[in-house]
């Protein structure tokens, strides 16, 4: 049986950030559409993790990336309308059970390009 991927999201400028709380994961697939993200992998224990969420506004595709760590997966899109803050991540405006807000990398965006640049860039080069 599958079931949903502990998740964690926040906004930034140019991108939003999705985290998938799945530790030790194997057989990670994350498949990023214009309005859409697919996610699904294994765990240590071989427990199947499935997200499909259908994203609030549309992404760029192409300019989207995924980094794996022991700890989780982390999905970064690159927004289409940049600077423009999403209320949600979802589309729909409902809150799934397993979705919260990732507070601890949730700030103001004030001065916050250029910590953001770097972000991206410390990603890129993995």
């Amino acid at each position: 049986p599958r079931q949903p991927a502990k998740t964690l999201w926040y906004d930034r400028p140019r991108y939003v950030y999705l985290e998938f709380c799945v530790e030790d994961s194997t057989d990670v697939n994350v498949v990023i559409e214009d309005q859409r993200l697919v996610f699904s992998c294994k765990n240590a224990e071989g427990v199947e993790f499935y997200n499909e969420i259908n994203l609030y506004a549309r992404v760029n595709s192409k300019d989207s990336r995924e980094k794996r760590s022991d700890r989780s997966i982390t999905c970064f899109m690159r927004k289409w309308k940049e600077k423009v803050a999403w209320p949600r991540i979802t589309k729909e405006n409902i809150k799934p059970a397993w979705l919260s807000v990732d507070f601890d990398n949730w700030r103001d965006w004030e001065g916050d390009e250029e910590v953001e640049r770097a972000m991206v860039e410390q990603y890129a080069e993995v």
